[in-house]
C-alpha cells in the first residue's frame, strides 16, 4: 500500500465507477500484492502475471471485493495466495504424472500400449462426472486425501464427501464396466 486511501463505491455502481473503484484498489494495493507475490514466485514476471490475475479476479466479480482498505486488502491477498497454491497443484499433479509415466514406461515396456489406454480410459471415465464429484474422487484416490481434509478445503461436510465418493465410485463402475469386463 502507498498511504492512498480506496474509492468506496456502492455495489450498484455503474461501469465507469467500477473501473474507477478496480483502479484505486489497483493504486493502493499492487506494491503490497507484488512484494508478496515476489517471495511466492521464482521470477519476477511470474509475480507481475499473480498481481494481474488477481486483480483480473476483482475485476470479474467487483461485488465481492469488501469495501475498507484493511478489508480489500485480505480479500486480495486470500485471491493472489489462492492463485499462487493452485499453480503449485498444478504443478505438483503434472510432476507427479509425469513421474507415473516414466515409471510405467520403464517397468513394464511390454505393456506401455495397454498402460496407456487404460489411463486415457480411466480419465476419460473421470471427465464423464460431475466437476465437484471428480474432484472429490481425484483428491481422495488419486492424492491420497481423507475425507475430512477434503471436507474442508471444499467447505462441505464429511457426510456430503463420503456420498460424493460413493456416487463417483459407483459412477465409475458403471461407465469402466464395458472396458474391464467382470472383474470388478
Amino acid at each position: 500500500m502507498n498511504g492512498e486511501h480506496a474509492v468506496v463505491l456502492p455495489a450498484d455502481a455503474t461501469s465507469d465507477d467500477r473501473g474507477e473503484r478496480l483502479a484505486a484498489l489497483f493504486d493502493a494495493h499492487e506494491d503490497r500484492l507484488y512484494r508478496l507475490a515476489r517471495r511466492l514466485a521464482a521470477t519476477a514476471d511470474d509475480a507481475r502475471d499473480l498481481v494481474q490475475d488477481t486483480f483480473l479476479r476483482a475485476a470479474k466479480s467487483p461485488r465481492s471485493v469488501p469495501v475498507g482498505l484493511a478489508k480489500e486488502e485480505a480479500w486480495l491477498v486470500r485471491v493472489l495466495v489462492n492463485i499462487r497454491r493452485d499453480q503449485w497443484r498444478r504443478t505438483a499433479v503434472r510432476t507427479r504424472s509425469a513421474a507415473t509415466l516414466r515409471a510405467d514406461v520403464t517397468t513394464y515396456p511390454s505393456n506401455v500400449e495397454s498402460a496407456l489406454i487404460a489411463k486415457r480410459t480411466v480419465w476419460a471415465a473421470l471427465d464423464r462426472l460431475h466437476p465437484r464429484r471428480r474432484a472429490i474422487v481425484v483428491m481422495h484416490e488419486l492424492e491420497g486425501m481423507s475425507p475430512s481434509t477434503i471436507a474442508s478445503l471444499l467447505g462441505v461436510s464429511g457426510m456430503t464427501v463420503r456420498w460424493h465418493l460413493s456416487m463417483g465410485r459407483r459412477d465409475l463402475k458403471r461407465v469402466l464396466m464395458p472396458h474391464i469386463g467382470d472383474t470388478i
